[in-house]
């Protein structure tokens, strides 16, 4: 059993780092995109999820991905000039609240972070990589941890 646990330590420890980008459809993922047709380079380690909006995503699906193994998640939102009133309001109430969470389970603030991103910032968006990735350098990858249901609307993920 011993053996078992330092295995799973020991890979966290030695593997390459993993990067969640949550980029807003409207805003952010023309960026990046467009970061990426203009041939310019950003790291491999780095998964985007375009969404409507990043506030559809709970407090518990970040808590949930750090559990499993991602090491930083951006959130490349559209700000204040969301289409959607009131939104990014939300989100920032969001990951306030998700912030105390990674602070009770000891996880460390600066893997999570929101940033407004334009559908035309590419060097905006290669900066926050870099700053994430200069973050993970210090850091680390995380140590997968058990699946901890943490409220009502994390009862399908504990499950997967």
């Amino acid at each position: 059993m011993t053996v078992v646990a330092t295995s799973v330590a020991s890979e966290a420890l030695t593997r390459p780092t993993r990067m969640l980008i949550i980029a807003t459809l409207l805003c952010s993922y023309p960026g990046i995109d467009a970061t990426g047709q203009a041939h310019m380079e950003y790291p491999p380690n780095t998964y985007v999820i375009p969404t409507p909006d990043p506030v559809m995503f709970p407090e518990s699906f970040y808590l949930y991905c750090f559990e499993r193994g991602v090491d930083a998640i951006l959130i490349a939102s559209c700000g204040t000039d969301s289409p959607y009133k009131g939104s990014f309001d939300q989100l920032a109430r969001q990951v306030a609240r998700t912030y105390e969470q990674m602070k009770a389970r000891g996880i460390d603030i600066r893997r999570l972070k929101l940033t407004a991103i334009c559908s035309v910032c590419t060097k905006a968006f290669i900066k926050e990589v870099a700053d994430m990735e200069k973050v993970l350098g210090e850091l680390g990858p995380v140590a997968p941890g058990p699946v901890v249901p943490i409220g009502p609307e994390s009862a399908g993920l504990a499950a997967a």
